[in-house]
């Protein structure tokens, strides 16, 4: 039946659209660059895929779900998923995920796991090697597109800005020095080449093994990407030359591995192999630039594996493996020695640390720099130490809900209540931390014991399959063809880097996919899908012709036509309230508010129901409406300010755990009391409410103290900026805004002092500033001075 043929083409093609475009697509125009537009991606994707399969069953009047061996595992994760989600903090959050990603979202993961299922009940083994074949594509266009910011000249910001260098980019992103490419994030970047790797190598050691090939051809190809590289990177500095040398020399070191003459045909298969060693090393060239230790550590544990297991399995004769073995892991290691290890112990072996003293020295790397390190010459507290701190909050957040967890994605929220009050000591101190940065925590945090409980089964029954496949070889399994054996052990390579990556971070959409389509794709090529189906006919079971569909198909057709149109309609309509959001967003951080107020209005319009697009726009409107009152528009001010409180009240008492939105709601109350002090007690009462959800987070408990003191509780004050001075001794403005209110508990209406203890100590929290954090601060200089006290330096 043609129709059936037509809804498999937009299964098959959907599905090589999801994994050649997800790990490239983004944009600059919407409120996060990266990962929303992914999701986005997959979203519209399964739409048209569910859109296709349903009609499809509506056609063969059965409803058709192919088994697999994990069938009970994911279904336990799912439900697992859905309570947590039904009990959690906060529903709407814990359904759609935390805004700016929503990976990880009961939608997000329903998703993907209709997917594994659309998959392998509609498409074969053939489609399963395409989806590899056009992964490794992907990885190509994400390292060629990212390589040149490594060496000053980014891609994204000639498009995106028409400069060819990288200046578009914050202090936070630092492709120089941490390469993120397409994915978004260093860390991202790295596991996903981590798991692409194996992959490639697979389909090396899949080409008939041949000693070695003609010198001409080595020549050659050396040529075509030397030159090539000219054209790529268009620059003439030292770093990229060495770049370019670095490359040939690992070209030739591959193609000497199979040099001989040989017949043409056994000369194609050489160029083959020689072209996958290439993009190999690639992928470690670009895993290297991206400076990230979890990437590096989850690929040598996979390639490793990777080895190991082929050479017990015996695929390939061992003499063979062995001298592929030694050649290409020898370029990855000579690759690391030219450009560094991200591991700082071992980088001193390596020749950016041995040049480093040249003034001429190549060098390009400097992985003396940090790559969170701003402009000024600020500590930068070591990562790993900052997530020990997480773990932490995380483990206690458990311990409050054990069970069920806080709820699906609600990690922000839980964490605040546990936080521990050492993270006020490090650099990160006041950032908003949406994970674990460990999924397996972050599971255990969100979903309970359940829910890691189900994620870890699901790993456990694929690495049981694996085992048992490995130690007990099967007559299936020999005569595979060798390709399909080495993909099938790249797979479970791949998928043991994600798990050593998704321990010191956390998954992103590519890499979510990949997790849950390994163990599918290792099923397909090892033909171990059992012939078993959920199988619900609702109709005669007979084959039909085009002008056989009867009315009853046709309407459930049109049916699920329409559906998935207006889905997709509605969700290019939150793309571009996204995207109104986004520039209003951006108006009010630059002051332009009635610009803000223009878009923002848009962005509401268009999605009211978003919580997130409201809590902007409240802020926006109080800030408008105070301009305006300030303006003698006293009546269209008062509008917008009474407005404002409306959205305020309607956000928290909806999302009442959000400590995001309570933030908002102070800043409101704090910009309004400007006009009338009245409004100083609701700030008071939100910043205390606050203050609740996050009790050692120090800025707010800062806040709560001058906001108690601008409410005439000096005493109080005074002792709950103690507070947060014992969580964060060096915190500069806890200190400064203590010594104002002991100077105000000092002296009476006159400036007179009355009370020469609190004074002492007003004057000792200024000096201490002066001694300890920063002596040259002319804010606490001049205040002293005013207050007749000399400065001695």
């Amino acid at each position: 039946m043609r129709l059936i043929s037509i809804c498999n083409k937009i299964i098959e093609y959907s599905f090589y659209a999801l994994f050649l475009f997800v790990p490239l697509i983004f944009t600059n125009i919407t409120s996060e660059l990266f990962e929303l537009n992914k999701i986005w991606l997959t979203w519209g994707l399964t739409i048209l895929v569910a859109c296709a399969w349903f009609t499809k069953m509506a056609l063969t009047r059965t409803f058709k779900i192919q088994r697999t061996p994990f069938d009970i595992p994911l279904f336990i994760f799912l439900v697992s998923q859905l309570i947590s989600t039904i009990f959690s903090l906060d529903t709407r959050v814990s359904f759609w995920g935390y805004y700016s990603r929503f990976n990880g979202g009961f939608l997000s993961l329903f998703s993907y796991i209709f997917l594994y299922f659309a998959f392998v009940s509609n498409l074969e083994k053939r489609h399963a090697l395409r989806i590899i074949y056009i992964s490794l594509i992907a990885g190509m266009a994400v390292v060629l597109w990212g390589l040149p910011s490594h060496f000053g000249h980014d891609l994204t910001c000639l498009i995106f800005r028409g400069t060819y260098n990288v200046s578009c980019w914050t202090d936070a992103f630092r492709p120089t020095i941490r390469a993120f490419s397409s994915l978004g994030q260093p860390a991202w970047l790295a596991a996903y080449l981590a798991l692409l790797i194996p992959l490639s190598t697979a389909l090396l050691l899949s080409v008939v093994p041949i000693k070695k090939i003609p010198f001409k051809t080595v020549l050659l190809i050396s040529l075509i990407v030397f030159s090539a590289g000219f054209v790529v990177f268009a620059a003439s500095s030292a770093s990229v030359l060495f770049y370019i040398l670095s490359i040939c020399i690992a070209i030739l070191v591959i193609s000497l591995l199979f040099y001989k003459n040989r017949q043409d045909n056994d000369r194609f298969s050489a160029l083959i192999a020689t072209a996958w060693g290439i993009v190999s090393s690639l992928f470690y060239l670009m895993l290297i630039f991206a400076n990230t230790r979890a990437g590096i550590i989850g690929f040598w544990a996979g390639n490793i594996f990777f080895w190991v297991v082929l050479f017990f399995q015996k695929y390939i004769s061992r003499s063979t493996l062995i001298r592929y073995a030694i050649g290409l892991n020898s370029i990855f290691l000579l690759i690391s020695f030219i450009f560094g290890t991200t591991v700082a112990q071992l980088d001193k072996y390596t020749l950016p640390e041995l040049l480093k003293k040249k003034p001429q020295s190549l060098n390009t790397q400097q992985k003396q720099t940090p790559a969170n390190q701003p402009s000024e010459n600020i500590l930068i507290t070591d990562s790993g130490k900052i997530r020990l701190y997480v773990w932490q909050g995380a483990i206690d957040a458990w311990k409050a809900n054990p069970i069920f967890g806080t709820g699906v994605e609600t990690f922000a929220f839980a964490y605040y209540k546990h936080r521990p009050a050492g993270h006020n000591l490090t650099s990160e101190w006041d950032y908003l931390y949406n994970k674990a940065h460990n999924e397996y925590l972050n599971y255990l945090t969100t979903t309970g014991i359940v829910g890691l409980g189900s994620y870890i089964l699901f790993i456990a029954t694929f690495l049981f399959l694996v085992i048992k496949n490995i130690c007990i070889k099967s007559e299936k399994s020999t005569t595979l063809p060798l390709r399909d054996n080495l993909l099938s052990m790249a797979l479970v390579a791949g998928f043991i880097t994600i798990l050593i990556t998704n321990f010191f971070g956390f998954s992103v959409v590519i890499i979510n996919l990949y997790f849950f389509f390994i163990p599918l794709l290792y099923i397909f090529l090892r033909e171990a899908i059992p012939q078993k189906y959920l199988l619900i006919p609702f109709g005669k079971d007979k084959k039909y012709a085009a002008n056989d569909i009867g009315p009853y198909q046709w309407t459930f057709i049109a049916l699920f036509v329409i559906t998935g149109f207006y889905l997709l309609l509605l969700l290019l309509r939150f793309y571009q309230a996204d995207v109104a959001y986004a520039l209003g967003y951006n108006f009010n951080r630059a002051g332009e508010v009635q610009q803000a107020y223009l878009k923002l209005t848009e962005a509401v319009k268009m999605r009211p129901s978003e919580p997130v697009f409201k809590d902007e726009y409240a802020v926006n409107l109080a800030t408008l409406g105070s301009a305006l009152i300030q303006n003698n528009q006293a009546t269209a001010g008062a509008q917008l300010i009474q407005q404002a409180i409306s959205l305020s009240d309607e956000i928290t008492t909806n999302h009442p755990n959000n400590v995001v939105y309570w933030k908002s709601r102070v800043r409101i109350f704090y910009l309004l009391s400007q006009l009338d002090p009245q409004y100083l007690k609701e700030a008071l009462r939100s910043i205390e409410k606050a203050h609740e959800l996050a009790p050692t987070d120090a800025k707010i408990s800062y806040n709560l103290g001058v906001i108690a003191g601008q409410n005439n509780q000096l005493q109080k004050a005074v002792n709950i900026l103690t507070q947060t001075i014992k969580m964060k001794p060096n915190y500069r403005d806890a200190y400064f805004a203590r010594g104002l209110f002991y100077y105000q508990l000092a002296t009476d209406s006159t400036g007179k002092v009355t009370n020469p203890s609190y004074y002492e100590k007003a004057v000792s929290d200024l000096r201490h500033i002066l001694q300890y954090i920063d002596k040259n601060d002319q804010t606490v200089i001049k205040t002293l001075e005013s207050w007749g006290e000399k400065i001695n330096f």
